[in-house]
């Protein structure tokens, strides 16, 4: 028996009958032999650490366009803390860390630079629009590792496409993930505003913080004992109602205040006339994108637009810039 397998059986002894098993994972598109350590779940988590996709994500926007100060949150830090969240409630609940650690770490990998005002400026100009969810799925299926994908097994490609607000995810782990990310944006977000002074602490509304608590880390607390003390035992992920309508209600204050109206947000438009200039540029000048964009676009699995949005989707925050400013700013004369 490898240990694997022994993992595997494992699994069978200790989870929760809810639990997604590794051994009864409906499996990956392409066909390939198991690893003999690591269980399919594991791998996949695995896989995603290794992408460069993920690596990308310490380039790009949360919240906060390019902000002066050094310890606000990149699209990195909020992946890596729902991930500890979502772990934290899995653990508690006996279903499997893996597939929830997997998830949690691809759940974000196809936003695009500048946060959701680039995800905005796509959405409107590219043909068949942009949901950073879906290009998630994209990026793990057929543009990592130079168009062949990740290959990840059905269950982590599902939590990653549902776990936007609409979505229903197939498996416990991938609803874990979807509430401890709204969990994870919510918390963090006012952690960045009030670090901003975007918001003061004694702004959000009492009626709110009263249920949750005055500060993150007892925001924190409140919701993710929450969660795990009303999914124990079930074969669902909820939050309790009262926790729930509270949590729901400081979402609402975060987009009136901070989301939408902020002053932190005023340089978005310039975010996304970048964008949108970029894209102008590179489906006039495909031969401009690197090799593997313009193979999608000879190979036919792509057109010349959707290579664009993929390409320009990638980027980081500093990699749009620089790009756009070597496309549309005259170089200096460098010969004395």
């Amino acid at each position: 028996m490898t240990i694997r397998e022994q993992l595997e059986e494992r699994e069978h002894k200790i989870l929760s009958p809810f639990a997604a098993y590794s051994d009864e994972s409906r499996g990956r598109d392409r066909y390939e032999e198991a690893c003999d350590i690591r269980p399919v779940y594991q791998r996949d988590r695995d896989r995603i650490l290794h992408s460069k996709s993920f690596r990308r994500m310490k380039g790009k926007t949360q919240v906060f366009l390019a902000p002066a100060g050094d310890h606000y949150r990149t699209r990195m830090t909020h992946t890596l803390e729902v991930s500890q969240n979502a772990r934290t409630v899995a653990k508690a609940l006996r279903l499997n860390e893996d597939l929830t650690e997997a998830v949690a770490l691809g759940h974000d990998l196809g936003h695009t630079p500048f946060g959701h005002a680039g995800e905005r400026e796509l959405a409107g100009i590219c043909p068949g629009g942009f949901r950073h969810q879906e290009q998630s799925v994209r990026l793990v299926e057929c543009l990592e590792k130079d168009g062949q994908g990740l290959n990840l097994a059905w269950e982590v490609r599902d939590g990653i496409r549902n776990h936007s607000t609409s979505g229903k995810p197939a498996t416990l782990e991938g609803k874990i993930v979807q509430i401890c990310d709204k969990i994870a944006y919510v918390n963090s977000d006012i952690d960045d505003a009030i670090r901003g002074r975007v918001i003061r602490e004694e702004e959000i509304p009492r009626e709110y913080t009263e249920i949750l608590g005055f500060t993150l880390r007892e925001r924190l607390n409140t919701l993710i004992h929450d969660l795990i003390s009303s999914s124990m035992d079930k074969n669902d992920i909820i939050l309790s109602e009262t926790v729930r309508r509270a949590l729901s209600g400081l979402r609402s204050f975060m987009f009136e205040r901070v989301y939408v109206n902020s002053v932190a947000k005023a340089e978005e438009g310039k975010a996304q006339y970048v964008i949108r200039k970029l894209y102008e540029y590179y489906i006039r000048h495909m031969e401009q994108m690197p090799e593997e964009y313009i193979e999608l676009v000879h190979t036919g699995r792509a057109s010349v637009e959707r290579a664009a949005c993929d390409f320009i989707a990638g980027m980081t925050d500093r990699y749009a810039v620089m790009k756009y400013e070597n496309l549309t700013m005259p170089r200096m004369w460098s010969v004395l």
